[in-house]
């Protein structure tokens, strides 16, 4: 494999031509900075993050405290893939507790991507670069404010594998195959996505540095060799896996059926993943410094590609507009292209190699203060959202040991603004969504959306608790209680609101300090108000009222 090496110095001996770019400390620091903030808020606005604490809790060695024992069952046989987080707690956790260790895959879900993908360039070009200190960037991105820990680890294995990958080419091709067989089913437990991801990329670096490889039949049937084994070696290990434990990711009835990006706006919105946190506008403007620096660098002629991997970038281009937004169960299966795209088209090239010591110092400033800039902004809104999170604390605190806890949230009709940017991500996604799965490690309490989906979790739901649980769930409006349509529409997928007075003892009502789009403040008959801590506030549940409410509010839609 061809490398691009460091550009030489003036022959005078200067470095006016060629100014030395050294992004380690930029890194060092970004790491640093991402570490303090997983180590000074504990649950931040992370979508998934809270339940899957709760689920690592529970592996570590909370699921033998009551009443769990005859709540949940761990089944390693449900799934192959998609488990190393799980593994990891249930092989680490009772060593160094579940809390640690959460904070510890949050700080690789964010840090790896970005780090794979500096390791792949300068292992590509032969030198340090400013322009790996712009990649720093991606460690935010809608798949990270999601939650998808494991899917974030898995590209950054990828990432780091491919590197591997990249020095063996020459070497003994048995030797090659090993490894090829090693990394994907380290890459298959952790993520099938990230299996895919590392199919690209290795792909992408058997095509060569250059175009030229397509002009001779020779040229073509060694790459298609080269790909054949290559391919070979990624799927062998994924299917011995699922022979063994036939169980394809598929959480069942959730409502998250078959739905496509249908549009170019959707295809537009979901391509801005990528780069997506809190507030669009904002992420939007933080990257387009790094943007205008690759397009000027192009237009200069003073670039560096990478062809197989412009070739990989583009099929996940592809992917990206194609791609479903749910299916199997599964949501936002778009996302996950978007940012593989943005990862590989990084790392593939190499803008303004030769600049002199000014212009260098210029490019550092830039891509310092656009990545620094915008973790701030993260940072920002994880120190803004941790009211919330002591909200929901300080009601839990409230909740008896082996209580069942329904939780649902105010909806409200329009969302927007610094005050409450935290709670929201990528055009409308809620991040809190999965706080109240903490009434599992903090009250001892049943909670019925924690993640237990077959194929994707070791984690099962016994009966009778299993008639009110759902494998993946998110927060309802609390007018899903008084509005007959949503009811008849919601409890299709949520069997949990079937007799919900008689099967739970409180609703745990989050967002609460909004008004709710559909019945404002109103609640259900039967309730009283336990603990009321603004953003969280926790009703318990009158089993002998009324099952029906005595009238529909006005604000209920007839149809959904």
């Amino acid at each position: 494999m061809d490398q691009i090496s460091t550009p030489a110095v003036a022959a005078d001996g200067s470095d006016e031509l060629a100014a030395r770019q050294d992004s380690t400390i930029a890194i060092a620091v970004f790491v640093a900075f991402v570490a303090l903030l997983v180590l000074l808020f504990r649950f931040p606005p992370v979508l998934d993050y809270a339940n899957h604490y709760a689920r690592i809790w529970l592996l570590s060695g909370g699921i033998g405290e009551q009443p769990f024992p005859e709540v949940y069952a761990v089944d390693w046989n449900r799934t192959f893939t998609n488990v190393g987080i799980d593994l990891l707690a249930a092989r680490i956790g009772p060593l160094v507790g579940a809390d640690r260790l959460a904070r510890a895959l949050l700080f690789l879900a964010i840090v790896l991507p970005p780090l794979g993908a500096i390791a792949l360039h300068r292992t590509l070009f032969g030198s340090r670069s400013y322009w790996q200190i712009a990649m720093l960037s991606l460690g935010w991105c809608a798949t990270m404010i999601g939650g998808f820990i494991n899917f974030q680890i898995g590209l950054g294995m990828a990432l780091f594998f491919a590197c591997a990958d990249l020095r063996l080419q020459r070497r003994n091709p048995v030797l090659l195959f090993a490894w090829r067989l090693a990394a994907v089913l380290m890459l298959t437990v952790m993520h099938i996505f990230s299996l895919g991801f590392y199919m690209a990329i290795i792909c992408g670096l058997e095509f060569s540095w250059r175009f030229d490889v397509l002009g001779s039949k020779a040229g073509l049937m060694r790459l298609a060799g080269r790909l054949t084994l290559a391919l070979g070696a990624c799927v062998l290990p994924p299917f011995a896996l699922y022979l063994r434990s036939p169980a394809l990711p598929n959480a069942g009835d959730n409502g998250l059926a078959l739905a496509w990006n249908d549009g170019v706006v959707l295809i537009l919105m979901n391509l801005l993943s990528a780069i997506t946190t809190y507030i669009p506008v904002v992420d939007v403007v933080m990257v387009l410094p790094l943007i205008l620096i690759c397009t000027r660098a192009a237009r200069a002629g003073d670039i560096r590609v990478h062809a197989g991997l412009a070739v990989a970038a583009s099929g996940l281009l592809l992917l990206a507009c194609v791609s479903p937004r749910h299916m199997l169960g599964t949501g936002w299966i778009s996302w996950r292209f978007p940012i593989m795209m943005a990862l590989v088209a990084m790392a593939m090239v190499c803008p303004f190699a030769n600049l002199t010591r000014r212009q260098a110092l210029l490019l550092a400033l830039v891509v310092n203060l656009a990545v620094f800039g915008r973790t701030s902004w993260i940072g920002w809104n994880w120190w803004l959202a941790q009211k919330d999170v002591a909200a929901v604390e300080t009601v839990l605190k409230k909740v008896p040991v082996g209580a069942a806890v329904l939780p649902l949230e105010h909806d409200p009709e329009t969302v927007g603004g610094l005050a409450h940017s935290s709670r929201y991500f990528f055009f409308r996604e809620e991040t809190f969504w999965h706080l109240p799965t903490l009434a599992t490690p903090f009250a001892h309490a049943f909670v019925p959306t924690l993640f237990t989906a077959k194929g994707k979790q070791p984690l099962s739901v016994l009966t009778p608790w299993s008639e009110i649980a759902v494998p993946e769930g998110n927060l309802l409006s609390i007018g899903v209680l008084l509005c007959p349509a949503m009811m008849q529409v919601y409890e299709n997928f949520t069997p949990y609101l079937s007799d919900w007075r008689g099967r739970f003892d409180f609703i745990l009502v989050v967002n609460a300090d909004t008004s709710d789009r559909y019945v404002g403040t109103l609640m259900p008959a039967g309730l009283t108000l336990v603990e009321d801590a603004g953003f969280a506030k926790l009703y318990g549940i009158d089993k002998a009222a009324p099952a029906e409410p005595l009238s529909v509010p006005a604000g209920c839609p007839t149809d959904l």
